[in-house]
């Protein structure tokens, strides 16, 4: 996987996760499911940030890592 493959994956949990707190319904990414998805990237590409990838769905890094 690539860090575009990476991103992608990323804003798709992050639009869950905001669509599901919009309909007040349970978000579908909790933390520990996206520390499993984040040990999976780290099996796919050695280069994997995973704090910078947590961080982004987290929505205190933008996409570059960078402090929002």
């Amino acid at each position: 996987m690539t860090k575009k493959h990476f991103i992608a994956l990323a804003d798709a949990i992050k639009a869950a996760n905001t669509w599901a707190h919009d309909t007040d319904a349970n978000q579908p990414f909790k933390n520990s499911t996206c520390q499993a998805l984040a040990d999976f990237c780290a099996q796919q590409n050695p280069r994997f940030n995973r704090e910078r990838w947590l961080g982004y769905i987290a929505g205190a890094l933008s996409k570059n890592g960078r402090q929002l």
